[in-house]
């Protein structure tokens, strides 16, 4: 049964207390005979009558009365004190210090960075193994050595390409290229060719 149907039983049902016409509408009339049916359990029931017509709306039922009292609880007092801001507040910082407290034992990542540097020799017949010797002699907290190739880069002259793995808080890149440029006898420049951070 739809709502709208309901809805127009109950309006029909206002003004009258039967249902018509029994060959016209079987079913509603079968439902009213069952109902009434009931009235004599209803009536020996215990209780106070005119209390359950009130709860469920009945002819005795009407609006409750306001509250005579004065002071009423439920009020929201949008400018007062509260004692659950305070509850919130310690609730809050218990929160904070437990999230801090996780935050300081947990152990702090370290930046890093892979880098691949061109080391350009001065000409075709500068020692490449002894570049490559010299390059990777340098060593620093922070400062791993990875894999190198010799690149051609035209008219027999190769330069040197190595990985390495830097933290980033500990080697300076601009620094390690100083220190790479001091092998003057073999180093001509040095470029960064790719850096990712890990």
């Amino acid at each position: 049964m739809a709502f709208s149907d309901v809805k127009q039983l109950d309006e029909h049902l206002a003004t009258r207390s039967y249902c018509p016409d029994k060959a016209t509408y079987p079913h509603a009339a079968r439902w009213y005979l069952h109902i009434k049916s009931y009235e004599a359990e209803w009536n020996s029931l215990p209780g106070d009558k005119a209390a359950s017509e009130k709860l469920f709306g009945g002819a005795g039922a009407s609006a409750p009365a306001p509250d005579a009292g004065g002071d009423d609880d439920d009020e929201i007092d949008l400018f007062g004190e509260d004692d659950d801001d305070e509850e919130a507040e310690r609730l809050k910082a218990e929160r904070v210090a437990e999230y801090n407290a996780r935050k300081a034992n947990k152990p702090k990542t370290i930046a890093k960075s892979v880098v691949t540097l061109e080391v350009k020799p001065w000409d075709d017949e500068t020692d490449m193994a002894e570049l490559e010797k010299s390059v990777r002699s340098i060593e620093q907290e922070g400062l791993v050595w990875g894999s190198s190739k010799l690149v051609a880069i035209g008219y027999g002259i190769k330069k040197l390409q190595i990985t390495l793995v830097v933290e980033d808080e500990l080697v300076s890149l601009d620094e390690l290229q100083e220190k790479i440029a001091e092998f003057e006898d073999y180093v001509q420049s040095t470029d960064v060719a790719a850096m990712q951070k890990l």
